[in-house]
């Protein structure tokens, strides 16, 4: 049975301890709920700048690069990251050496200086990063995607932001949103791999201490409209036609969630899926071919993903449709589906091997729902899923009105996609 600990402090920070016992590395990972769901127009793209800055320098470590100095002198690997709903800051290390790692990430975490000058450098540096995900559209189409479900709401806009809004973001702006967003409610602390349990809620205690109980503010409801399969191009010129193919779902705390990561490994989860028989070494027109959810706290996607021959586009789509009615209307053969939840549980099992994944594991669980699942229990979740469960998920999905199909290439017909899009 896994082992893991979560406590409450009284400002309503939260700590997650998940230790293993034969590890020889820890990590650190602090999350808070700091998204590109959590903006407002104006200033879309916030959360991920505001990531990128916490790097900058503290009142502690006032020079620029010190952080990272530090971190290289101790043979750690360090991040970041930010998502729709949170954001991510961790450190790995030898687990002698967790104290330090944990002090530089709290740290930047709780004493960010935000120097103008610097500011104004990190600029330059996110919009070139904007520009690298313009020129890689196997990334790219799946921000187009999401601006084709949700449009001009949070759950549509880029992570990044855009050009524009980046070049006007101030520092009042960093301090103001921090203020409200970076808060103890919102906070979550994971520390895994070995290490020393009382010395660690000392630590930590100790480090967030003096900080107050403040609210958390929710973030806005995701509108969900759609009557009709929507299509959405992006004309460049490309060697392939990079598509995402989806139907909107559920959300995260859904009891169907099971059954619907079932439906996505059967019909995109790998060498054996359907997809990847059908589209790769059928028809020979994709070198990647894959289908996922993405569950979150108020809307969900169900996506299929492919970069493929220009010639062969179209019977690309017509073939992945096909695959979704089969799932639809007939039952699977009880062996297959017994060989995806196997697929599902072996690929969870081996991803918790690292102290940096199993932080991940109970982070994003705890920053999302504030609830808890060790891997046993979504294993034993997982194998009661029926061919019946998924058949159900399928057909509560699976339908036309829900459906988008965003692509990438240099495409400019927009009625050739449009005929026979239906599921």
């Amino acid at each position: 049975m896994t082992h893991f600990r979560k406590i409450i402090f009284k400002n309503g920070l939260r700590l997650i301890l998940a230790p293993q016992r034969s590890g020889l590395a820890a990590s650190v990972l602090i999350l808070v709920e700091a998204g590109s769901e959590y903006e407002k127009k104006e200033i879309n793209g916030l959360s991920h700048f505001l990531e990128h800055m916490m790097f900058k320098g503290t009142t502690n470590r006032p020079r620029v690069g010190q952080i990272a100095e530090e971190l290289a002198a101790l043979g750690a690997q360090s991040n970041a990251f930010t998502s729709q709903e949170f954001t991510g800051y961790w450190a790995k290390v030898e687990a002698k050496k967790l104290p330090k790692i944990l002090d530089i990430v709290s740290d930047l975490y709780l004493n960010p200086l935000f120097v103008p000058e610097e500011i104004e450098k990190e600029r330059g540096v996110i919009i070139e990063e904007l520009n690298m995900y313009e020129d890689t559209p196997m990334r790219k189409v799946q921000d187009i995607f999401l601006s084709l479900v949700y449009g001009d709401q949070p759950a549509g806009w880029d992570v990044g932001g855009t050009k524009e809004i980046i070049r006007k973001l101030a520092r009042e702006d960093f301090v103001a949103y921090r203020g409200e967003r970076y808060v103890m409610p919102g906070t979550a602390v994971v520390v895994a791999g070995s290490f020393n349990e009382k010395a660690v809620i000392k630590q930590v205690q100790k480090a967030f201490a003096g900080l107050k109980r403040r609210p958390v503010q929710k973030k806005p409801k995701t509108r969900e409209r759609q009557r009709a399969p929507a299509i959405l191009l992006k004309l460049k010129e490309s060697d392939q036609g990079h598509l995402v193919l989806g139907f909107r779902a559920f959300n995260i705390f859904d009891k169907r969630r099971y059954a619907l990561q079932a439906l996505a490994d059967v019909l995109g989860g790998g060498m054996s899926s359907r997809l990847w028989k059908r589209v790769r070494d059928e028809l020979g027109a994709a070198y990647y071919v894959h289908a996922d959810a993405e569950l979150s706290l108020d809307h969900g996607v169900f996506g299929i993903s492919a970069g493929v021959d220009h010639a062969k586009i179209q019977a690309v789509i017509q073939a992945v449709l096909e695959e979704c009615r089969k799932l639809r209307d007939e039952a699977i053969p009880e062996k297959e589906l017994q060989r995806s939840k196997d697929h599902l549980i072996g690929n969870l099992i081996l991803g918790l091997e690292t102290s940096d994944e199993l932080a991940s594991f109970y982070g994003g669980q705890e920053i999302l729902t504030k609830a808890l699942l060790p891997p046993e229990k979504i294993i034993d979740r997982m194998n009661k899923v029926t061919a019946a469960e998924v058949r159900s998920v399928a057909r509560a999905i699976f339908k036309s009105k829900g459906l988008n199909l965003a692509i990438i290439g240099p495409y400019r017909n927009r009625a050739m996609f449009e005929k026979n899009l239906m599921v």
